[in-house]
């Protein structure tokens, strides 16, 4: 049997590859509202339909929230969040707490691997000393290993199974319980010298990419200040047929992994006196574009005669991205909020969040406005910061006095229309 410790973007389709490959699958959460849905075959991730769901529950998938059951699997995978504390030090609690319930309930023989993003080092220092503490050998009684989770929610092409997946053991025999345990779901595994060359790759993949995205959003800033078309620039420059790979600017940064996982390696590497400038710099440019976004929208307003405060502003979309009903890090609530602060009234307008849902940062007691001609034209601004491909962008065109376009999304030059 499989355990599934942490039922969110990682740990559900997880479990349902799993249970699709032929494995008893038992999954654990704390939110008894995901247990329910579960146990009626039903998703509570838009782009995990329920008919997968309910083939996964019908094959035995079952999910609770009784750690005492971890001691019916012979492999626990955990899928847990490693948020950031207030002043950007990472914060391991969820994997601390979570593994020191569950020692008491481990036995000899089991598998556990850690799939959560961390910093290098994070398996053998935190995992692996509190199981020898508690009396375990690692590679014998039980077998560590850490594979970094790589979900792309709504990425049509890639998913849990096709996506390469890298594998790292505490010690060799772990590595190759590791590759066993992961070998009949997923098409690709990439092993890897140790758990800590793991937990770096998976961190260099982020931060890859959260500096390209603030590279392109600092050229956005520049193009704007010159009157070039940012979009324009990046596909003239995509054309190259090598040495350039075309990213897209934003509204900042969103999700549970780039505007996060960037400072885990900063924070390490002050345990080695390292310095790492590059890193930060990109964090900066990416934690200021909602500021740039919120004064960009005051200049759209000052366009036609009117003040941020007391205009009616509709945010479109506030997913981290297109096509997806999550809202993590998302920076398209920082904007509402933002707003919101310098006198505006804010709503919002998104189909895959009737009522606004909690976060630990941010609170609007709203429902999702309608997206009709009427609604459209009875604010003053509305802001583009998630794309969904559900909207109507004619629609929008013609009906909306003032549209402030973080994402590229509308082509051509409009009077009525500010890229941002």
């Amino acid at each position: 049997m499989i355990g599934i410790i942490g039922l969110g973007y990682v740990g559900l389709p997880l479990a349902l590859r799993f249970s699709e490959a032929g494995y008893s699958v038992l999954g654990f959460d704390t939110d008894q509202r995901k247990i329910g849905l579960l146990d009626t075959g039903k998703t509570y991730i838009q782009h995990i339909g329920n008919d997968r769901v309910r083939l996964a529950v019908d094959a035995g998938l079952r999910a609770t929230s009784d750690l005492q059951r971890v001691s019916e699997a012979d492999a626990l995978i955990l899928c847990l969040p490693t948020p950031l504390k207030a002043h950007r030090e990472p914060d391991l609690g969820f994997v601390i707490s979570t593994l020191e319930s569950i020692m008491p309930h481990l036995r000899s023989g089991q598998v556990l691997s850690l799939e959560s993003t961390t910093y290098p080092g994070t398996t053998e220092e935190e995992i692996k000393s509190r199981l020898q503490d508690a009396g375990f050998k690692v590679g014998a009684d039980v077998f560590l290993v850490y594979s970094p989770e790589r979900e792309d929610p709504g990425n049509s092409i890639f998913n849990t199974k096709n996506i390469p997946k890298l594998v790292s053991g505490s010690t060799p025999d772990c590595l190759e319980v590791g590759l066993s345990l992961y070998s009949r779901v997923i098409d690709q595994l990439v092993p890897v010298s140790g758990t800590a060359t793991a937990e770096m790759a998976k961190l260099l993949e982020n931060i890859h990419r959260a500096v390209n995205i603030g590279l392109v959003n600092e050229m956005k800033i520049v193009a704007d200040a010159m009157g070039i078309d940012i979009y324009e620039v990046i596909e003239a420059a995509a054309s190259k047929p090598f040495g350039f790979v075309p990213y897209y600017p934003g509204p900042g940064l969103g999700g549970h992994c780039i505007p996060i996982d960037p400072f885990y390696l900063t924070w390490k590497a002050r345990e080695y006196g390292v310095n790492t400038r590059f890193i930060e710099l990109a964090g900066e440019v990416n934690s200021a574009m909602p500021a740039w976004v919120v004064n960009k929208t005051a200049d759209a307003l000052n366009s036609v005669e009117k003040a941020v405060n007391g205009s009616r502003i509709l945010v479109l979309g506030i997913s981290y991205k297109k096509n997806i009903d999550d809202v993590r890090e998302s920076p398209a609530v920082a904007i509402m909020q933002q707003l919101q602060d310098k006198g505006a009234q804010v709503a919002y307008c998104d189909p895959y969040f009737e009522e606004f849902p909690p976060m630990r940062q941010f609170h609007f007691s709203q429902r999702s406005e309608p997206f009709t001609r009427a609604s459209l034209s009875q604010v003053d601004c509305v802001v583009i910061t998630a794309d969904h491909d559900c909207f109507d962008y004619d629609l929008l065109l013609a009906h909306a006095p003032l549209i402030v376009d973080t994402r590229g999304r509308i082509k051509g030059r409009h009077r009525h229309v500010f890229r941002a």
